[in-house]
């Protein structure tokens, strides 16, 4: 569960603004949202709010820890609200549909280097390829 917006932004040291606000309740009912997506979510609320501001409140909740910002190969960065446990996504590779995946095995990072090169790992982000249920059935 994820604590309410204002208390989040306040406790990432951020000033709860309206906009901060309607990105994050975007977010919570759409995971893996795309930048374009989040916009036209805010504009139900915020119809003025540029696609320009929605990205620079992304980045500021991203910096902030609030959200998390995935990059999968080829598709547009997707945000979550999902953050802290180190999950992965399985991806549609046909229509790009996105699931949680959760840990691999036990705890962050979950996965280890066979040689980490000196790199102290906090996490490790896998994504799986595949087709969905429904494109499997179509």
């Amino acid at each position: 569960m994820t604590p309410e917006p204002a208390e989040s932004i306040r406790t990432a040291g951020l000033r709860v603004t309206a906009q901060r606000l309607a990105v994050l309740e975007a977010l919570d009912g759409m995971p893996h949202a795309d930048t374009e997506a989040v916009h036209r979510a805010v504009r139900r609320t915020l119809p003025d709010i540029t696609l320009q501001s929605v990205y620079v409140v992304l980045g500021a909740l991203t910096e902030a820890g609030l959200i998390r910002r995935i990059e999968p190969a080829g598709s547009p960065a997707l945000y979550e609200r999902r953050i802290g446990d180190n999950h992965h996504h399985a991806i549609c590779s046909r229509c790009g549909a996105v699931q949680d995946v959760d840990c691999v095995v036990g705890h962050a990072p979950c996965l280890h280097p066979s040689d980490a090169a000196g790199f102290a790992i906090q996490t490790a982000e896998v994504t799986f390829w595949g087709l969905c249920p429904a494109c499997q059935n179509a």
